[in-house]
């Protein structure tokens, strides 16, 4: 997630219930113990059973331009932006001052690196020394990627500002030791905002798909934005477009439906419609509907396209964390990263094959859309998205389940969805089952006519955000019934306000954000601290965005990593063995200084160029002796 494009305020109009009334209720009932009790009566309570202690040796916080691990690791970077994709010679090379042209930029590493996924190769095996990584490319700062950022504009600036997000797939191997990206390889490839994706699912070929371009309604060009990421157990990869809304504009007040999605009638500062006409919202008003999907790529399959699978729901997509049930059912858990937003899930209708992956290529174009309500008496219910059921129903706006899918940030309106703190990251424990969503911050509850504090976001002014976790009935992912709570409040527990204070055992942290539970249960948090609340003193004892290990059956945090000037720490992701983590260092450099618009006065990491700029990166990060990550 990229901090400068979140805004405090509350796009969502729908009048869902405010729970401060039940928020007592809610409180009264877990001093008396219910809460622990309803979770407890599911299955997959019980102990974890044997796993490594986490042994590391924690670090301070840091405001260094470094990035800084135990001193029983060792990181090194992997991945640069503007490093070459896939061939061992011929290909352009980075250039210090971003004159590389718009077609060098499509063929080098994107900028602001994210969500990332390690597939072993060969495809079924579970090598942990040879793989891919498959990593979305968010977004783009003009001021680096531009000799001189937007002094001047022309179409070849927006073609490679197009060519700088989507997503990377390399070939990487473990060789004496030491990570390297592969060269050549015949995996490796670029996928950018004008790559073609195939529209499938209830929204394909649908009227409100259709463009001039694209009559049919079934092809689109271009994927970007994608943050938090998913994955399949047949080795697909699943980006997520969030903010896909900023780069477009109406050139006129937008329609209800347009600002629901936060579209406005200048864009926000991109200026791609300028040059790329299809980013005008006011002559093509149905291309804004051909983003903000789940897209499945196939990494073993570099001439595949893309495809849009729009029965998981169109809104500011933070990720597609795949849950496999005993029966080989499958739950894919979402969150809308925006304040007041929802937490959705998707169940496919049938089980996936194991053994044919071809079986499961269409596997999620047909299911069941759910958006969460959490009940004050740790509760929860998946509410159905399916046209004609309640409220969702033509009279109501919805002519069928392709508006139910394409407006559904609406469609969960009308269902009475509880309104979350920017649920981001979601993560499954691949032991307990219970299931874990990140809630950044939200300093717009219960100021300017927003809602208040409900029962899963019980804070006002939310500056540090929370972790919420669920267990679903009888464990089973296609329940319609879940059992909650709140996992950790995040903040300083010395702060007088009681809306800041938090209750962290042991290294304290802010702003939860990217989440990733490896094989053996420890939950690994990544945090992105507004460069805003760092400059207002919230953070003041945290320092550089960082990332915290914990155990959940033991819930004390201790922090592992401490990333550069104005980073963002995401993408963290293990191979097989838990012997590798790579992780994501997204945009060092963003003005954490006041007055500071210039990336290059905060940070040049990694290069430490004096004339360079700072660079997203993938970073590997082990053990010296080889030790699981972690220990």
């Amino acid at each position: 997630m990229s901090r400068n494009l979140h805004l405090p305020g509350n796009c969502n109009p729908s009048a869902n219930p405010s729970f401060e009334e039940v928020l007592l209720s809610r409180r009264r009932l877990f001093q008396g113990g219910l809460a622990a009790l309803t979770l407890a009566a599911l299955p997959g309570c019980a102990a974890q059973g044997t796993r490594p202690a986490i042994g590391f040796t924690p670090i301070a916080p840091s405001s260094e331009d470094l990035l800084r691990v135990p001193p029983e690791y060792e990181a090194k970077v992997l991945y640069r932006w503007g490093d070459p994709v896939g061939a061992a010679a011929g290909m352009p090379q980075f250039r210090m001052d971003a004159s590389n042209s718009a077609a060098d930029q499509a063929l080098q590493a994107g900028m602001h690196h994210d969500g990332m996924h390690y597939f072993p190769l060969p495809y079924g095996s579970s090598s942990p020394t040879h793989g891919l990584l498959a990593l979305n490319h968010e977004y783009i700062d003009q001021g680096l990627l531009f000799p001189d950022g937007m002094k001047t504009w022309s179409a070849e600036k927006v073609m490679k500002a197009q060519h700088a997000v989507g997503v990377s797939v390399v070939e990487v191997s473990l060789e004496k030791n030491q990570w390297q990206v592969v060269r050549p390889s015949k995996y490796a490839r670029r996928i950018t905002a004008r790559s073609a994706c195939r529209i499938a699912g209830p929204a394909a070929g649908h009227s409100l798909m259709r463009t001039e371009r694209d009559p049919g309604g079934t092809i689109v060009y271009g994927t970007y934005n994608g943050c938090a990421h998913g994955w399949t157990p047949w080795g697909t990869y699943l980006t997520c477009e969030e903010n896909w809304h900023y780069q477009f504009a109406t050139g006129a007040e937008p329609n209800a439906r347009q600002r629901r999605y936060r579209i406005t009638a200048k864009g926000r500062g991109y200026r791609w419609h300028e040059h790329d006409e299809r980013f005008d919202a006011g002559k093509h008003p149905n291309e804004p509907h051909r983003f903000g999907w789940v897209v499945e790529i196939d990494p073993y399959d570099p001439d595949s396209i893309p495809v849009k699978r729009t029965a998981l729901g169109r809104m500011a997509h933070e990720g597609a964390a795949c849950s496999v049930g005993a029966d080989r059912r499958l739950a894919f858990y979402m969150g809308d990263d925006d304040p007041f937003e929802y937490v959705y899930k998707f169940v496919p209708a049938r089980a996936y094959d194991p053994a044919d992956r071809k079986a499961n290529r269409d596997l999620l174009d047909e299911g069941t859309l759910y958006v969460a309500r959490f009940n004050a008496d740790g509760s929860g219910d998946w509410l159905p998205m399916i046209h004609g059921q309640g409220p969702l129903t033509a009279a109501n706006g919805f002519r069928d389940q392709a508006e139910v899918v394409i407006f559904a940030k609406a469609a969960g309106d009308l269902l009475g969805a509880t309104k979350m703190d920017r649920p981001e990251w979601i993560v499954p424990h691949p032991v307990t089952r219970e299931v874990y969503c990140a809630c950044t911050n939200n300093t717009s509850r219960g100021s300017g006519g927003n809602e208040g504090p409900n029962p899963a976001n019980r804070r006002a002014n939310n500056v540090f955000g929370h972790i919420v976790r669920w267990r679903e009935e009888r464990n089973d992912v296609a329940a319609t019934r879940f059992a909650w709570d709140v996992f950790v409040e995040a903040g300083d527990p010395a702060n007088a306000d009681p809306n800041k204070r938090g209750n962290i055992r042991g290294d304290i942290f802010g702003s939860p954000d990217g989440l990733w539970i490896d094989s053996v249960g420890t939950l690994w948090v990544q945090t992105d601290i507004s460069p805003s609340l760092l400059n207002r003193g919230d953070y003041v004892n945290m320092g550089n965005a960082h990332i915290c290990a914990v155990d959940p059956a033991v819930g004390v945090f201790r922090r592992f990593l401490t990333g550069p000037r104005g980073c963002e720490i995401t993408g963290f992701h293990t191979t097989p063995d838990n012997r590798t983590a790579f992780v994501n260092i997204q945009h060092p450099g963003e003005g954490t200084q006041t007055g500071a618009d210039n990336p290059r006065a905060v940070s040049n990491w990694p290069d430490y160029a004096p004339d360079g700029r700072p660079r997203s990166a993938t970073v590997v990060i082990r053990r010296k002796d080889g030790g699981i990550v972690g220990t």
